[in-house]
């Protein structure tokens, strides 16, 4: 087997011109879409063994080894991957803008609540989820730390929480790829890689916690005696590029978003005052949700003189709008030129580029989010690699531990800054927090698995029903828990009868998860649930391909009326009579 592998590649493919989709020619001649079909590690593992393993010289040859205008076609098509890459991280900058703009009031109010350890843990997923930044997150609960409004040890569940928020933009651009079911499965599985990871690692370090205090004392040991200094906050060099047209847009007013969370009012900023409304500045306006750039004082296009809270609101509804467009659509054009670019290429020559040391994928993945200073953005744009089958899950997995490091490193390079030694305690824990799991669920392979095959599992229920990812964001990230934080409220009134009321709802959905379970293990509802889903799918498709198949099948109904040589229909009045005549003969 591995002897064929290296007589086929002995000669190198080549393109002449660029052939339909840029594709390769296989040794056969015909068009070979190894990228379009299935990814054979991640449906079934032994099929790996038939591949077989290419070696460092079939990847070199494969890459390198082009006519003049092969490369020229190359060129281009790395230009226009670019194109798309810049206002896809465009996109995803302006979706976090966006979402600190809408929900900016709400999550500084949450951030602010002194509470427990699991609320403040769903207090960390929501605002995440709706700032689309861990690090704004981060950054916020630092400065009440260090303003003394919250606790850290309460700082340091909102970090966990953080950390589980920001996985849900990768999981929104995989739904990118909706319009193939191969792609979608792979991609929405390299998304909840990183889910499985932050929920299993929270499941266990969160009591651990709780308990011991472990992340706050060790933290704590480390700082103890420790100084920092005021200075400018480090800003990596994707945010330098993107930045100055994103900020042409639209600039969220994160100071609110603190000073809400410290005990202030959204109202209070509003309406926006600003004294010549005519040509604003931030030097001459009280900005609201929406501000003006620090350094050029200049405005961005969705500022509004006089705006009221409603219409910052709206102005940050239309912009994430106008993101998620452009995601899209960057999405679909990077996917593409992947596609052009790499079809036909041996499975095997991918799988061996890509093939790199875990630990080694950890320090890229981690270099990559330190550069970038978001590891949202970092797993956002792998998702789509995964999708197409460029990355394994294997691979996929590491890049996404290393992202979470990676996003810890820049909150310390903020902390160092900063004028408390409470932020770099925080920084830490964050730090430590993601260590920690990587430890529990890295090194030793039967661990290592389990978030891999859970991410599976999830991939290969949207071939059921691909609208399964937009269920999964919404139970995950906002109908837990905003349950949960509500139970969590009833018993922190501290008086009976709300003890009472919440003990008596904890205990009857501990009775509904008990019967769901004994029927979804002892009462066929697996089975049923996959039918369920099954139909909502074919329904679907049906739907979709109604119009076709109609076309279809009155184009087969004129082909056998003009084969049998049936007549045309007739008027309705002639069916008439016709029918008038056959009755009469019957009498």
């Amino acid at each position: 087997m591995q002897t064929d592998h290296s007589e086929e590649s002995n000669e190198s493919p080549r393109m002449e011109g660029p052939p339909d989709g840029w594709g390769r020619k296989g040794d056969d001649g015909r068009e070979q879409t190894n990228m379009d079909g299935r990814e054979p590690d991640f449906y079934e593992e032994d099929d790996m063994e038939e591949i077989g393993e290419a070696t460092w010289t079939e990847v070199c040859e494969t890459c390198c080894c082009h006519s003049a205008s092969e490369w020229a076609w190359i060129f281009l098509a790395i230009c226009l991957l670019l194109f798309f890459l810049y206002f896809f991280l465009l996109g995803l900058d302006l979706l976090a803008t966006s979402a600190k703009v809408l929900g900016g009031c709400t999550a500084g109010n949450l951030l602010g609540d002194d509470t427990n350890p699991i609320a403040a843990l769903m207090i960390g997923i929501l605002a995440t989820v709706l700032l689309q930044s861990s690090s704004t997150t981060t950054s916020i609960v630092v400065a009440l730390v260090g303003a003394g409004s919250i606790p850290t040890r309460q700082a340091i569940y909102m970090v966990m929480g953080a950390n589980i928020g920001t996985s849900v933009t990768n999981t929104i651009v995989a739904m990118g790829q909706l319009s193939d079911p191969d792609q979608l499965e792979r991609a929405f599985a390299g998304a909840t890689v990183h889910d499985m990871f932050n929920f299993m690692t929270v499941g266990i370090l969160l009591p651990v916690e709780a308990i011991t205090g472990y992340l706050y004392y060790l933290t704590k040991s480390i700082v103890s005696g420790a100084t920092v200094k005021e200075g400018e906050d480090w800003v990596g060099p994707i945010k330098v590029m993107v930045d100055p047209l994103a900020m042409k847009m639209i600039i969220a007013n994160r100071e609110i978003i603190g000073d809400v969370a410290a005990g202030a009012s959204c109202s209070d900023y509003y309406p926006v005052r600003c004294i010549d409304p005519e040509n604003p500045t931030e030097s001459t306006c009280q900005a609201g949700l929406i501000g003006c750039h620090l350094q050029t004082g200049i405005c961005p296009a969705f500022f509004q003189p006089s705006a009221s809270q409603r219409d910052d609101e709206i102005a940050g509804g239309v912009c994430f709008f106008i993101a998620l467009v452009i995601l899209v659509v960057c999405l679909i054009g990077l996917v593409t030129m992947l596609q052009k670019l790499l079809l036909g290429m041996s499975t095997r020559i991918i799988y061996k580029a890509t093939n790199i040391n875990g630990y080694v994928a950890m320090l890229v993945g981690a270099g990559i989010t330190v550069l970038v200073q978001s590891s949202s953005i970092t797993t956002s744009t792998l998702t789509p690699l995964v999708g197409i089958g460029v990355l394994q899950l294997e691979q996929m997995y590491p890049l996404t531990l290393g992202a979470n490091v990676g996003t810890t490193i820049t909150a310390i390079l903020a902390s160092l800054v900063a004028d408390t030694i409470d932020a770099l305690q925080v920084a830490l824990a964050h730090l430590f927090f993601n260590l920690s799991g990587i430890l529990l669920f890295y090194p030793i392979p039967f661990m290592r698995q389990i978030p891999i095959d859970l991410a599976r599992k999830l991939g290969r229920t949207t071939r059921i029903w691909r609208g399964f990812p937009i269920l999964y964001i919404v139970i995950m990230f906002f109908v837990i828990p905003l349950s949960i934080l509500g139970l969590s409220t009833v018993f922190e009134q501290q008086t009976a009868g709300y003890t009472t009321l919440g003990s008596m709802l904890v205990i009857f959905i501990a009775l509904l998860i008990a019967r769901w379970v004994f029927i979804w293990n002892y009462r066929d509802g697996r089975e049923h649930c996959v039918d369920c889903l099954n139909r909502r799918q074919r329904k679907s498709v049906a739907i979709r391909e109604l119009a076709d198949n109609m076309e279809l099948v009155m184009a087969k109904l004129t082909a056998l009326s003009d084969h049998t040589g049936l007549p045309e229909d007739e008027e309705d009045g002639e069916y008439e009579d016709h029918d008038e005549d056959a009755g009469g003969s019957r009498f």
